[in-house]
């Protein structure tokens, strides 16, 4: 089995291929960039660069995994009209990955409590609290937009016994200190190396296989992204249309 893996609902765009094996699966091939460019700019040029430097037939693959939400609006548009268009023009389902549970398969394995946080805005963050059991993933609290207090609140019911969670994501770096000096004890909370702290589509791919085995899949025309929140755009358009 062959997945094609995308993620652009944070600041990285990230494309991967992930095959199982025989034992175990691998990741054929990932491209990841935590750069300024658009995601628009980057997501193709990045998928065309993987298909040629492993020979890929795209039409080889068995479905399409995308980071479906929560996340940046403009990023979870455009990754999901290119896995809409990648499904509709190979003729391939969709597996709508919530974006926090890819993220938080990046640490898949660990004995941690794993909150991955994305940066919401106003003082809050998207979140989701997670365990796992050996290496699969366990939902705890499910995808939320939450004030990072009220988060820290839920976390602390999952932390006895000496138990730490892992922090990751786009939203440790705007609320990190926060975090250890007013919403949890320090020697509760660790937090995610660079090299797992950000979105891959590796990861994307991997729980991506595992839906897949378990028949959680989508057609392209039923793809929609999660985006939990609406728009600062639809806000301020319903702030104005009340004070009319």
């Amino acid at each position: 089995m062959r997945i094609l893996a995308l993620d652009s609902s944070g600041l990285v765009a990230s494309v991967a291929v992930v095959e199982d094996g025989a034992v175990d699966d691998q990741v054929i091939a990932e491209y990841t960039v935590n750069y300024k460019k658009t995601h628009s700019q980057t997501l193709l040029p990045m998928l065309d660069e993987i298909v040629k430097m492993t020979e890929l037939d795209l039409h080889t693959v068995d479905a399409i995994a995308v980071a479906g939400g929560p996340g940046s609006f403009t990023g979870l548009r455009i990754g999901s009209a290119t896995a809409k268009g990648l499904g509709l023009a190979l003729e391939k389902p969709l597996i709508h990955i919530p974006t926090l549970e890819g993220l938080a398969c990046n640490l898949c394995g660990i004995a941690d409590v794993v909150c991955p946080i994305m940066d919401a805005r106003r003082g809050q963050v998207y979140a989701g609290i997670y365990e796992f059991d050996g290496q699969k993933l366990h939902i705890l609290e499910d995808q939320m937009a939450v004030p990072i207090e009220e988060l820290g609140e839920k976390l602390k019911k999952y932390l006895k016994g000496g138990r730490r969670v892992t922090f990751l994501g786009d939203g440790v770096p705007v609320h990190k200190t926060k975090i250890t000096e007013e919403i949890l004890p320090g020697e509760a909370v660790t937090f995610a190396p660079a090299n797992m702290n950000r979105q891959r589509a590796a990861s994307v791919g991997t729980l991506g296989m595992q839906y897949y085995k378990e028949g959680k899949i989508e057609t392209a025309m039923e793809h929609e992204p999660e985006y939990l929140r609406v728009s600062q755009a639809e806000r301020e358009r319903k702030e104005r249309m009340e004070h009319v």
